[in-house]
């Protein structure tokens, strides 16, 4: 009987399967199995990674180089095939890989190891492996790790364009870094997300345009896609945006035009807000102006006391700053009250909440 015949063997008439570790499993009932069933995702900007596997345990077995032979190909794991499914188009070190679902072996060494994406990925472990239906293969050099009785995949080093695939399996790990153009994934999926119903809306396309701009992505369809937002509904916060999009391009005085505009639109709260970014920018003088602007218009609202305390503070007035947030604490929202709190104590202390 050949090697492989000798692994699969059924107990007559009881419709179990014998498998070469000596444990049954029934073909009709869902049964415990000894490498349990596990399922691992990671999202790596919008493209989803998932490893489906089984878990065999060392169970006092000696594993590289006898339960698991060097040089031969491997089902990465126990029991059916080791899949791993992209949902777009990735890089395995370097190499490009067609979005799909993949059938993961390897071929351990004790220097260097072979991962292998085949387009087979239904099969039962590594018996039927076909060299002819690899995608790709990449090799990567195996670690050393801690002790893990279970064999186990990681997500590590997780970035917003690449994320680092481990096999933990007793004290090695074998690492392969996947890459994601995340950018360009992005840009494709935006037109389509936008010829669904968040075409209509002003906030789809503003997302999309704060997106790319954040991104350092298109700034030209950055500038189109405010205009359609401004099209559907012209507000503070797309005016802004063009102002912002207009900046990053270089068009300083088109930028200013827009951003007069999207502050003519702004509520207290947003003119308020708009000038703790400005600080943020560390543009404290123009910062100064907005709180100034605000509080003539709008005298009765808690923030622009804040705005006006961050003014003395400014000169170094720290009484009247300490006296300006106190009269916003009173007025202030319950869930705003510590922070201000936390302010007031600060200016008392003369210390500089600008900073």
């Amino acid at each position: 009987m050949s090697g492989y015949l000798r692994r699969i063997l059924f107990a007559t008439g009881s419709l179990l399967l014998l498998t070469a570790f000596g444990y049954a499993q029934s073909t009709i009932l869902d049964l415990p199995r000894p490498s349990q069933h596990a399922v691992l995702t990671q999202r790596v900007g919008i493209t989803d990674i998932t490893i489906n596997y089984h878990r065999p345990l060392i169970n006092g077995r000696k594993v590289w180089g006898s339960l698991v032979p060097y040089g031969q190909v491997w089902r990465a794991g126990a029991n059916e095939n080791t899949t791993v499914t992209f949902t777009d188009a990735v890089t395995i070190e370097g190499q490009p890989l067609p979005k799909g679902v993949y059938g993961l072996h390897m071929i351990p060494g004790e220097n260097e190891w072979v991962v292998i994406f085949s387009k087979n990925s239904t099969s039962w472990g590594s018996f039927t492996y076909n060299q002819a239906e690899d995608a790709l293969r990449v090799t990567v050099k195996p670690q050393q790790t801690d002790l893990h009785e279970a064999l186990t995949y990681d997500f590590d080093d997780v970035k917003p364009d690449s994320s680092v695939v481990t096999l933990r399996w007793e004290k090695v790990a074998v690492p392969f870094k996947v890459g994601v153009n995340t950018n360009e994934i992005m840009e494709q999926s935006l037109h389509n997300q936008l010829r669904t119903l968040a075409q209509y809306t002003w906030w789809g396309w503003d997302d999309a345009a704060n997106y790319m701009l954040a991104n350092k992505m298109d700034l030209n369809e950055a500038l189109k896609y405010t205009d359609r937002s401004i099209q559907n509904e012209e507000r503070y916060d797309n005016l802004m945006t063009k102002s912002q999009v207009l900046d990053a391009m270089g068009k300083k005085a088109e930028a200013t035009t827009a951003r007069n505009n999207a502050l003519t639109k702004a509520n207290p709260l947003q003119t308020h807000l708009y000038g703790r970014q400005l600080q943020a920018q560390g543009k404290q003088a123009e910062a100064f102006e907005i709180f100034r602007a605000n509080a003539k218009k709008n005298p009765n609202e808690w923030f622009v006391h804040s705005g006006l305390a961050r003014i003395y503070c400014g000169s170094g007035d720290f009484a009247n700053a300490a006296k300006e947030m106190k009269i916003a604490l009173a007025s202030a929202p319950d869930n705003q009250k510590s922070y201000v709190e936390g302010l007031v104590k600060r200016l008392e202390a003369k210390d500089d909440i600008n900073k």
